[in-house]
């Protein structure tokens, strides 16, 4: 009789609880579940000194792993991936832009892929710069690495007018020397000979805007540009300091680390000059980890920022602590 008691007033204790718990439900449909294959908005901050730096994520794009370096056979290239647990027949190529803020300065190194086909899965960065709290408006300077499209397209916003309105675009002598001269042409590779007029769309709306900048000297207070040339005739890389702290913008010295800095004398499908670009890894990845210096990286895993150490044959990704205080 006690035990069939005791067990009522559970049931009854059970129902009122549960009575009291979900009153809503009643009334109301539950809220849905979090959207099946999205994650949460890509931003990551961090301090370089005065300056806050936000890389934002732009999406990715998946190619062969066959064809895309072309000095190495590929049972080396899939071993040198399986070394850091990436798949033997597909590389993901991420995209990841680096803004800097200092006071009213609000600089964005490249443009990124801009907007994309319905379905895509690049051109993510203005929905990630609106959930990073980033107007495009108030962007003062976009500073350009290079012209291949993945960093350029996303001048224009969806009307084909200026995706950073307010903002001078500066970039290298160099490269802009190439690309705006169609004599150069045949002197270009034939995959890379649509940058051509793809520049002269992506800058035509900001005519009187773009400033060229001979690299290896101060572009902005505060950032500076090197020259890495080889992946394009102008490639330039970009350092942000503040007394001792630095970062340097790797833009494309290398695709992905894992790959690229592993073997830094192998040459990838986009490169212009395969020589120059592996000479200039070379040479940045020692100064970089020479020094010690944070870096981030267009085409690094997300958040894309951490630092280099020499290893074997070449240089090893260590990521940067993650931490939520900025």
């Amino acid at each position: 009789m006690i035990a069939s008691n005791r067990r009522m007033l559970f049931a009854g204790s059970a129902a009122v609880a549960s009575a009291l718990a979900l009153p809503a439900a009643a009334q109301q449909a539950a809220a849905p579940a979090p959207a099946a294959g999205t994650q949460a908005p890509g931003f990551y901050r961090f301090r370089v000194g005065g300056w806050l730096v936000t890389t934002v994520h732009d999406g990715f794009f998946r190619r062969p792993l066959e064809g895309f370096v072309r000095n190495a056979p590929l049972p080396e290239v899939q071993a040198v991936m399986a070394e850091s647990f990436l798949p033997g027949d597909a590389l993901t190529i991420n995209f990841t832009i680096t803004f800097a803020q200092r006071g009213d300065t609000l600089v964005v190194f490249d443009a990124g892929n801009g907007v994309t086909a319905a379905g895509a899965t690049n051109g993510r960065m203005i929905a990630n710069m609106a959930a990073a709290g980033i107007d495009p408006a108030r962007v003062t300077h976009v500073i350009q690495s290079h012209f291949h499209g993945d960093h350029i397209n996303g001048l224009l916003n969806a009307e084909n007018g200026r995706a950073f309105p307010n903002a001078e675009i500066i970039v290298p002598a160099p490269e802009w020397a190439w690309w705006t001269d169609e004599g150069n042409s045949t002197r270009s590779p034939e995959g890379q000979r649509p940058t051509f007029a793809n520049a002269a769309r992506r800058f035509g709306p900001y005519q009187g805007r773009v400033r060229q900048i001979t690299p290896g000297g101060e572009v902005i207070p505060g950032i500076s540009s090197i020259a890495a040339h080889g992946h394009t005739p102008g490639h330039t890389i970009y350092r942000i300091s503040d007394g001792n702290d630095q970062l340097v913008f790797l833009a494309d010295v290398t695709n992905r680390p894992e790959l690229m800095a592993r073997r830094p004398d192998w040459q990838i499908i986009f490169d212009f000059d395969g020589d120059a670009a592996a000479a200039t890894r070379r040479r940045v990845l020692d100064m970089v980890a020479t020094d010690r210096v944070r870096v981030t990286g267009y085409h690094f895993p997300f958040p894309a920022n951490g630092f280099f150490t020499r290893d074997g044959q070449g240089y090893r990704f260590v990521p940067a602590d993650w931490s939520s205080a900025v």
